[in-house]
């Protein structure tokens, strides 16, 4: 019973760690610890709630002046990255913008004043532009520049963008894939507050909702399901985790399975929410990983004793079922990533996280071996 509740104890310890590697991981890799190599400072900033883009901002209400610094990945090597403030709308048609691409393989940064989706052209702003300058640095672009906004503005409508391919001052348009067009919000300019990641932008409902559907089946088909596995195929090696073993499983899969079945209603209802865009892939294996999972809930009422002459074969099905569940659910999840395009944080928190479990399997993997090939000669 000792040995028991102590591999309880071991493996509840493992779950918490990755628990707290993951939330640990994501506060470092916020905004706040971004430093610019041209020294800049900025008495705020936010994590922009789609294109793993960041804004960072200083207000001087002395003069009406807005300091800004944008941070963008192009989507190819030789795309573009836009900031933009639109002075009587929410959306892209009639912003101010602020654009950076590379022009010989020198960061330029121009000004567009999208008067509409069909004139896209350099030009002057509406309000004052100074310093703007732009940077190339690991794969993104950075756009510095300062502007003249309305008297006692207390924020701003802002727009970001990012696109494929420069041609002369012509820009190669963008996606139109959700994280594309909920790439706008509102950059809040009154309030005090250093590096406050939170007062960026409004998030709407449905890129809440977003949020909550990748969290929910991250946490459940991307971790508990394969952290209930690996507590499956390694410790019921040791006779001492009988019936301990068991008993994890159990809740990790039934807790991993409740999670999850909310996750997927949420996509399900986002999806019917998107009329004219599917993704078929992740939509199609997230259906299969539930009538799987369901499937393998049922089987729990089904497993036959250990005598049983039939417990082969249900042995043989279970396994099957559990491994292919494994393996789906990682891929979906990337999948997932790729579709709401989160700050780049959340994506290696999570490579960081699934490594830890998988680092784990593999060592005992090999330590389950150990123990089978030394206990055969005496069985």
């Amino acid at each position: 019973m000792a040995s028991s509740s102590s591999s309880s104890s071991s493996w509840e310890l493992w779950f918490f760690l990755f628990l707290s590697l993951f939330f640990s991981l994501g506060d470092s890799l916020t905004c706040s610890s971004r430093k610019f190599s041209n020294n800049n400072l900025y008495s705020r900033c936010s994590d922009l709630s789609s294109l793993s883009a960041f804004i960072h901002w200083t207000y001087d209400s002395s003069n009406s002046s807005l300091s800004v610094a944008f941070v963008a990945k192009p989507s190819t090597s030789a795309g573009w990255i836009a900031w933009a403030v639109n002075p009587t709308s929410t959306g892209m048609a009639g912003s101010q913008a602020l654009v950076a691409y590379l022009q010989g393989g020198v960061p330029v940064v121009k000004t567009y004043n999208v008067a509409s989706y069909d004139s896209v052209k350099p030009s002057k702003l509406s309000f004052e532009v100074w310093d703007a300058t732009a940077v190339f640095s690991g794969g993104e672009l950075m756009i510095f520049a300062k502007l003249k906004v309305p008297e006692a503005a207390t924020g701003v409508n802002q727009v970001w963008q990012v696109g494929p391919s420069v041609d002369g001052t012509d820009l190669g348009v963008h996606g139109f894939k959700p994280p594309n067009l909920n790439a706008k919000g509102t950059l809040g300019l009154s309030g005090g507050g250093t590096n406050s990641a939170s007062s960026g932008g409004k998030i709407d409902s449905r890129t809440m909702r977003k949020n909550i559907h990748g969290v929910l089946n991250a946490v459940s088909w991307g971790l508990l399901f394969p952290i209930g596995i690996v507590i499956a195929r390694y410790l019921r090696v040791f006779p001492s985790a009988d019936p301990a073993w068991f008993y994890l499983h159990i809740s990790c899969q039934i807790s991993a399975y409740a999670i999850g079945t909310a996750g997927w209603a949420t996509g399900l209802k986002l999806g019917s929410e998107s009329e004219g865009y599917v993704v078929y892939d992740h939509r199609n294996i997230g259906i299969a990983l539930f009538s799987m999972a369901s499937l393998q809930m049922l089987a729990l009422f089904l497993r036959p004793k250990k005598e049983h002459k039939y417990r082969l074969y249900w042995n043989i099905y279970h396994h099957s079922i559990g491994y292919s569940i494994l393996i789906l659910s990682i891929i979906n999840v990337f999948k997932g990533f790729n579709v709401l395009s989160p700050a780049h944080k959340w994506k290696l928190a999570y490579v960081v996280a699934i490594a830890v479990v998988g680092g784990v399997a593999v060592v005992l993997e090999a330590v389950t071996w150990l123990v089978v090939f030394k206990r055969k000669p005496s069985t």
